[in-house]
């Protein structure tokens, strides 16, 4: 009972670190915050659009993707920045490639928002 006690416990502070995280990520990374405006507009798109199950399970799984990317690539920046305070060109590298999967979630989550609105709106 001990041991389930302690393992309990572990996992509850694990759930801290995280929150400690996604506390750090949109307060101190405008970008994430940008994402998360986002988010905030096209639930409310979708509330007022009135989306069937399916598309809200989209919705939802885009900005996720979005948000985690955007938290990947902050965790490489922090990284790169610790391990290379000065310039190097494979620190930079590393950071824009990381910038890149951000690009890559934020453009295709868009397209795929495009396509349920106009869904939506025009029952294509």
């Amino acid at each position: 009972m001990k041991r389930l006690i302690s393992y309990s416990r572990g996992r509850l502070s694990a759930f801290g670190y995280a929150f400690r995280g996604a506390y750090d990520l949109l307060r101190n990374h405008a970008p994430s915050r940008i994402h998360m405006l986002a988010f905030v507009g096209m639930v409310a798109v979708s509330w007022g659009l009135d989306f069937p199950l399916w598309k809200w399970v989209a919705v939802l799984l885009c900005s996720g993707l979005v948000l985690a990317a955007e938290a990947l690539n902050t965790a490489v920046e922090y990284v790169v920045d610790l391990v290379s305070p000065e310039y190097h060109i494979l620190a930079g590298k590393a950071k824009d490639v990381a910038a890149g999967a951000v690009l890559f979630t934020a453009v295709f989550s868009g397209l795929i928002a495009i396509l349920l609105v106009t869904d939506a709106i025009w029952g294509l």
